[in-house]
């Protein structure tokens, strides 16, 4: 992917979202693989993968800079976002802040070309792994997708097929409508990223008076979520830890915001018919689709309904985890006595003021 804006962001409102380095920027040659390249393919896929990390750690060190005579709230909402993310990257790698913040600013693009190198290889990957495996999640076991789908070339596929078509169609319009299906097949209705697939939903079914009602828990997800994350014969036993796992390889216990936008990008663009993934490809406006669906997930205003998903991804795809222990019931014994010992620290707390 690729994008002419690499220059950092400012703090300026009116600036657009695609100045900002969380958006795509020319892939480079990179030196041979090393342990940056290999953070770099699991943070993009579990944080941020649509990233011009060399724009992200520049713009990050000049704006700690910043904000020691500002705060971070008084930037839009975009740079916040750029700034999380580049916090995230931080924290994620000991010692990175040191080597950044100590070395030359050709050392700062070198490590950002290193971490983009390790993120574009990943998701190079992925595409090309799920091109074929999503094949076989579109209809239900022993069925045959009529007509056949090429398993290595996407033409045939989007809305030019009826059944990547249906899954694809937005949610809220009907697929079997002739009308709506002519002009999508024609590009007659225009498909934004921001128009969410049906196939987002549980069941494949969407419920106009509770959009939240099966978002993002539909069963070819998992399988999308199971194949590149905890390997591709986990889909169809239960997941356990192989060497040949992502998340093994890199000690993953839950299931990430970042990481279930990532799959939902990736499995929408491989039903599409587009055969490259690119942020110009105006047919899937992918860039688009991957921010909308982290623009929910990172809402403070949706946090109950996000934590419950979260919850219910972890317990799918990581049973054994700490983190998907299920949650104490509101009417337990344990659940009294926390309550009754909050009010007792409550009540010692007011004597005290």
């Amino acid at each position: 992917m690729s994008s002419d804006e690499n220059n950092p962001s400012s703090a300026d409102p009116s600036r657009k979202r695609s100045a900002s380095a969380l958006h795509t920027g020319p892939r480079k040659k990179a030196a041979s693989s090393n342990p940056l390249v290999l953070h770099g393919r699991h943070f993009g896929r579990t944080v941020f993968s649509l990233c011009n990390y060399p724009a992200l750690l520049t713009a990050g060190i000049l704006r700690l800079e910043e904000l020691q005579d500002s705060h971070i709230e008084d930037y839009p909402a975009d740079v916040r976002r750029e700034h999380r993310v580049f916090m995230n990257l931080i924290d994620s790698y000991p010692g990175l802040l040191d080597r950044l913040t100590k070395g030359e600013e050709e050392d700062i693009i070198h490590v950002g070309e290193l971490l983009g190198k390790g993120a574009s290889g990943a998701r190079g990957d992925d595409t090309k792994t799920l091109k074929s495996a999503v094949l076989e999640w579109l209809v239900p076991r022993g069925q045959v997708v009529i007509p056949p789908l090429s398993r290595n070339i996407k033409s045939d596929r989007g809305f030019n097929h009826e059944v990547t078509g249906a899954l694809l169609c937005p949610a809220g319009l009907d697929w079997s409508n002739i009308e709506t299906k002519q002009g999508l097949k024609s590009g007659e209705t225009a498909v934004s990223g921001d128009q969410w697939p049906v196939f987002l939903y549980a069941g494949y079914e969407y419920d106009s008076e509770d959009p939240w009602k099966g978002l993002l828990r539909s069963e070819i997800l998992i399988f999308g979520y199971k194949h590149v994350f905890t390997s591709p014969s986990s889909v169809d036993k239960e997941p356990k830890a192989t060497r040949s796992g992502n998340a093994y390889l890199h000690g993953m216990k839950c299931v990430t915001q970042g990481s279930l936008a990532y799959i939902a990008t990736q499995v929408r663009f491989s039903l599409s018919s587009s055969s490259v993934f690119s942020c110009t490809d105006t047919v899937t406006d992918s860039e688009n689709f991957y921010h909308s669906i982290l623009d929910l997930l990172e809402d403070p205003d949706e946090s109950e309904e996000v934590a419950d998903l979260m919850t219910w991804w972890t317990r799918r795809i990581f049973p054994n985890s700490s983190s998907s222990l299920r949650s104490i019931s509101k009417n337990s014994a344990l659940s009294k006595i926390r309550e009754k010992r909050a009010a007792l620290r409550e009540r010692a707390a007011a004597g005290t003021n």
